[in-house]
């Protein structure tokens, strides 16, 4: 079955986790985490992560939200089309960030590690929007199990607050891959800047560029953002990190 729902026990609750494998063929695959934007699990993610998983891999699609409660998929034209996105949105992020994200992951990682179907111990993480930084701060939590790192249009990423994922640069031994939306105000160039410089000063295999003329949430399918051209070279980007680190 490509896609099942399961729930892992996490130290704080339970987290609802979707799982993809491929479409064709017969496992064992690599492992991989698919860390959520903010508009949360919807049908969109879906499609998403059962791409992934056709590329070769088993994907785990974790609700970061799960502490927040149960709660409606979210339509993103109508979250969008509000005076105060963030308002309706507050609860759920109030929910989790990098520190609670890496908690979380402990029982991600171990969920994969107790597969059958999953092949290797190292896996690979990709994170959008929030969920880039989730996906950095993994790598640099547990190195000796995350092997690749994709961020794209990722933002705070490399900021004075303590969970700034840049300040994990030091501890994280995969290969990373960072893409940022152009004029993005929570990525700034400077901000950009400041990353990859703690990436190359920690000796971290890295490449980070900005995707010109993408705006932020341009891999979203369901966004008004959604830029096709930019989203298929994602998917070549994350897809070639993967099948270099894993395959």
């Amino acid at each position: 079955m490509p896609q099942d729902q399961i729930s892992i026990k996490t130290r704080d609750g339970e987290c609802p986790t979707q799982v993809f494998t491929p479409a064709e063929g017969a496992g064992p695959w690599p492992g991989a985490i698919f860390f959520m934007d903010g508009l949360a699990i919807r049908p969109a993610l879906f499609g998403m992560g059962q791409r992934l998983a056709d590329a070769g891999f088993l994907v785990l699609l974790p609700d970061m939200f799960y502490r927040a409660g149960p709660y409606e998929p979210l339509d993103p034209k109508v979250v969008f089309a509000a005076s105060n996105p963030r308002e309706a949105l507050g609860h759920l992020f109030g929910s989790t960030d990098n520190r609670r994200a890496a908690e979380d992951t402990e029982a991600f990682l171990a969920h994969l590690a107790g597969r059958p179907d999953v092949k290797g111990a190292k896996v690979g993480v990709t994170g959008y929007c929030m969920g880039g930084g989730m996906a950095l701060t993994t790598a640099g939590v547990y190195p000796e199990r995350i092997a690749a790192c994709a961020s794209f249009h990722g933002g705070n990423l490399a900021t004075d607050d303590d969970q700034s994922p840049h300040l994990l640069a030091p501890k994280i031994k995969g290969r990373v891959y960072v893409a940022g939306a152009d004029n993005d105000r929570s990525f700034p160039p400077e901000m950009a800047a400041r990353l990859e410089a703690s990436l190359t000063e920690a000796g971290v295999e890295h490449h980070c560029e900005i995707y010109e003329g993408a705006l932020h949430g341009w891999t979203m399918p369901d966004f008004p953002v959604y830029n096709a051209a930019a989203a298929e070279r994602h998917w070549s980007a994350l897809i070639s990190l993967f099948n270099e680190t894993l395959g």
